[in-house]
């Protein structure tokens, strides 16, 4: 059966939302789609899908119950939705990118192809205030988000330590495009300052409490097995060499200098967490625990930087 008939019968004999719902998870199963970028699963994509073509808050089930699900669509409507799933299925584009929206910290964003779609495990540190690392009584007042891409993690920063000024780093002039959008969405013009640098080159003279950094991280073997939805988002943005450490190297060579006494850097480095004992020995690095999922963010001090660094020029 073509695509042409499977949405002119969908439109013709399907009613409700579930009805659409439904419909949409059977076209996602059956093309053995890959969830990673919001959602994980068939359902939660097509709930997702559905709600964004009907204008409708992507939470609204919970607070009006399932029984929005029984509600009939206009022709207009059910065109709506099958033309967005059939994008989904024949490109295999990652739903932000289509429906242009994302969320991190619960907050929704912008996103196209010019930056990775939000889904570090970052949120859940910036939700507990980096604990233990910052302590309850300490408010940074500046803060690094290096590699920034569209700026969520810099903006969800900005609304978590609004004493705080935060320096959204990119070396594509094109994620701050995207960034600059979402800080203006934000309404944090005056505190999250989009800066092209080519990691800390442009920064000479700033000193942070804290950076934070969600780099580019995917060894050479998992660039060579990625899904077909990562290949829409930018290269730049995920590939960092044979051990993916290439940058993280730079930056931990560099950042004590940008660091005030008693910093912190985190850095996420996801499956890379397996190269960093063989490319940085001797470093101390702490490994964040996790409750809500997710893996392989490190925090080290300045302290723990500066003697790493000075062993290894002795």
């Amino acid at each position: 059966m073509t695509d042409k008939i499977y949405l002119d019968e969908a439109i013709r004999d399907l009613h409700t939302v579930l009805d659409m719902v439904r419909w949409t998870v059977s076209r996602f199963n059956y093309a053995q789609l890959y969830y990673g970028h919001g959602t994980d699963n068939s359902w939660d994509e097509a709930v997702c899908l559905v709600m964004h073509a009907l204008h409708l808050p992507q939470d609204i089930t919970a607070r009006t119950g399932d029984g929005l699900f029984s509600a009939r669509l206009t022709q207009s409507e059910k065109e709506k939705i099958t033309d967005l799933v059939l994008k989904r299925v024949q490109t295999r584009m990652p739903l932000p990118y289509i429906t242009h929206e994302a969320w991190f910290c619960d907050m929704p964003f912008y996103v196209d192809e010019r930056v990775l779609i939000p889904r570090s495990p970052f949120a859940e540190l910036i939700k507990t205030r980096f604990a233990p690392y910052l302590e309850e009584t300490v408010e940074p007042t500046s803060i690094l988000d290096m590699c920034t891409g569209g700026g969520c993690i810099a903006i969800a920063l900005a609304h978590t330590f609004p004493l705080a000024q935060v320096d959204a780093v990119d070396i594509s002039f094109d994620a701050l495009e995207v960034a600059d959008f979402n800080i203006q969405e934000h309404n944090l013009g005056d505190r999250v300052f989009p800066i092209h640098s080519d990691l800390f080159t442009s920064l000479e003279g700033q000193q942070y409490d804290l950076i934070v950094s969600n780099p580019p991280y995917v060894d050479e073997e998992d660039m060579n097995d990625l899904p077909d939805e990562y290949q829409h988002e930018p290269e730049l943005a995920l590939a960092a060499g044979e051990d993916g450490l290439d940058l993280v190297e730079q930056m931990l060579k560099h950042a004590p200098h940008y660091l005030k006494d008693g910093g912190w850097m985190l850095v996420e480095v996801g499956n890379s967490e397996v190269h960093m004992a063989t490319r940085f020995p001797g470093l101390h690095v702490d490994w964040v625990e996790l409750q809500q999922g997710g893996h392989g963010i490190f925090a080290v001090s300045k302290s723990s930087l500066v003697t790493y660094l000075n062993g290894k020029e002795n």
